[in-house]
């Protein structure tokens, strides 16, 4: 058991403006001594930290990186464009995603105090993002696209396909990075969202005067285009708009079993 509570946490957090985290872990380091957490808060620069915290971190950077066979994506989140493109925050990124790939998906926790050093020497509310990893299995093709913008990466993919080859599987990470589909195929859409877009494209098809007689293709015709903007196997190849994805793994004698991206600037 805690030497200390969870008042004893918040009461820590209200006295030096550490952050939540910050202040249980210097209760953790000095066996719950309260005067003890205070002193390495300030040691570590962490005190007055939440109202860092509090500020919006819609920037940042993210990294894949591959080890031992498995590769991850690591996002690492900041206040501005500015430091996010700086070297200290992008060697951390590329760091953060070397130690993800080679030790599993929670080693990026182990790197807290990197971070938490960042957030003092740049004085931003920096903060790990999204972490993912394949770990293919046998039989498997993982490739991976990362698209960088002055320095640092915005855009990261990684696809893993069963069969095929390592040259296909880059190509279709390219292709999402493009199209940033969210579901691979119009089976994983929530029937919910579904039903909301069919009843929204039945009133604006009625509105806009068609026949009832063929308000039903119609809108089947316009919710097909919905999901070819959403779902990854109805969409046309960006480098071959005549092959659709589908028939661009069928080819290749490939099946797409995951992918994942992580675009800066938006929510997972």
């Amino acid at each position: 058991m805690p030497a200390f509570t969870a008042k004893d946490v918040q009461s820590l957090r209200q006295s030096t403006g550490a952050g939540m985290m910050d202040a249980k872990r210097a209760l953790e380091e000095n066996d719950g001594d309260f005067e003890a957490a205070s002193r390495w808060l300030r040691e570590k620069g962490l005190a007055s930290m939440s109202k860092r915290e509090d500020r919006e971190n819609t920037q940042g950077a993210v990294a894949v990186e591959s080890a031992g066979g498995a590769s991850a994506i690591v996002e690492l989140r900041c206040e501005t464009d500015f430091v996010a493109k700086s070297t200290d925050f992008v060697e951390l990124v590329e760091e953060l995603a070397r130690t993800v790939a080679a030790k599993g998906d929670e080693a990026a926790a182990e790197r807290q105090d990197d971070i938490d050093r960042l957030k003092v020497t740049l004085k931003e509310n920096i903060a790990l993002g999204r972490v993912v990893r394949f770990e293919p299995s046998d039989g498997s093709a993982v490739d991976s696209y990362l698209h960088t913008q002055n320095g640092r990466g915005v855009n990261a993919v990684m696809v893993e396909l069963a069969g095929g080859t390592q040259e296909l599987a880059h190509d279709v990470a390219v292709h999402i990075a493009f199209t940033k589909p969210a579901y691979l195929s119009r089976d994983e859409v929530p029937a919910e969202l579904v039903e909301e877009e069919r009843r929204t494209l039945e009133a604006i098809t009625r509105n806009e005067g068609k026949p009832e007689a063929a308000l039903t293709k119609i809108v089947e015709g316009r919710l097909n285009g919905w999901f070819k903007e959403r779902c990854l196997l109805e969409q046309d190849f960006v480098r071959d708009e005549k092959v659709s994805i589908t028939k661009l793994l069928a080819d290749g004698k490939a099946e797409l079993r995951r992918f994942a991206q992580v675009v800066i600037g938006t929510q997972a």
